[in-house]
């Protein structure tokens, strides 16, 4: 019999090295955020981000083979509406240590979605993922009581990043609804070919709600800030996820997903230790439940496996 580990299914060094790359690269990705929003606006930044992830490689990348509408769709829904409501979240109030948490709760957005719009079903392990969670977000809500700000974040910004992880969500069903339908399409090419759709969309919002005195403070914005958005576009979004999607084609989602948990870790991190952010006590006990969440949600079918052959052999 093969040894555990060993075999096509294995973590060699390079893929283990990947994992974690993507890990801190996502994790960092909400530092470059809140860095490049000191010289640009949420839209202004919205639209610099799917420049540098369309270009160039709009132009040596071909469209995926599927319809134009799941690229609007997707583009939408991910560039607009998840990213656009993040960005305005940490310019109204949210810490970019605090964000790096939330934006997981994608993950249970994602799942009621499922179960209403493609009538799949929800799990043991997913039922006590939600119950925790929800204790979570209680723990972020009391974090207020008494109102004003606290911690460096505001109710409004936590509702809006609340917002941004649903939008998450509704980009993870048009993905799948896509792959149903087209399952051969070029992954890569989707997220370069739908990177253009945001971008006008982002500027025309600039040029209506911007106000007329920052409306063209990105013609002045700093070189940081203009790496901070070319990470964000070059890095985060178009080398991060093409990594992410090779584990996936060599390797079980079960055996990938878990890495994902190290986002947090690697976003709060970063907050405190480059940005200063505090968490308060609060802020701690709701980013417990909500990794809990995440834990019993990754782990907890394969414990379920596990305890059912142990009965088994007893």
């Amino acid at each position: 019999m093969p040894t555990a580990g060993a075999g096509p299914l294995a973590f060699g060094s390079r893929d283990l090295v990947a994992a974690l790359g993507v890990v801190v690269i996502w994790g960092l990705n909400f530092v470059a955020m809140k860095f490049s929003l000191r010289d640009f606006t949420p839209f202004q930044l919205g639209a610099a981000r799917y420049v540098f992830a369309a270009l160039p490689l709009v132009l040596l990348v071909k469209r995926p083979q599927l319809p134009m509408r799941w690229l609007v769709y997707y583009g939408l829904a991910q560039g607009v509406g998840q990213f656009g409501l993040l960005f305005v979240a940490l310019q109204a109030g949210m810490t970019a240590a605090l964000a790096s948490v939330v934006m997981q709760t994608q993950l249970f957005f994602t799942t009621l979605l499922g179960v209403v719009l493609l009538h799949e079903r929800i799990g043991g392990p997913l039922r006590i993922g939600l119950a925790l969670a929800a204790i979570g977000l209680g723990c972020f809500a009391l974090n207020f009581v008494g109102g004003g700000a606290a911690g460096g974040t505001t109710l409004l910004g936590l509702l809006l990043n609340l917002c941004a992880a649903a939008m998450w969500g509704v980009s993870n069903i048009i993905t799948r609804k896509a792959q149903q339908s087209h399952p051969h399409y070029d992954a890569l090419g989707f997220v370069v070919w739908s990177s253009l759709v945001p971008i006008l969309p982002f500027v025309a919002m600039s040029l209506l709600f911007d106000p007329v005195a920052v409306r063209w403070q990105w013609l002045h914005a700093s070189v940081g800030a203009w790496l901070g958005a070319a990470y964000l576009g070059w890095v985060a979004t178009i080398l991060a996820y093409a990594m992410w999607t090779g584990l996936f084609k060599r390797h079980p989602a079960n055996r990938v997903a878990p890495f994902s948990l190290g986002v947090p870790v690697v976003g709060l991190a970063a907050g405190m230790g480059l940005l200063g952010e505090t968490i308060t006590a609060w802020q701690w006990a709701g980013i417990a439940f909500v990794v809990a969440a995440l834990a019993a949600v990754m782990f907890g079918g394969r414990l379920s496996n596990t305890n059912f052959f142990i009965r088994r052999s007893m």
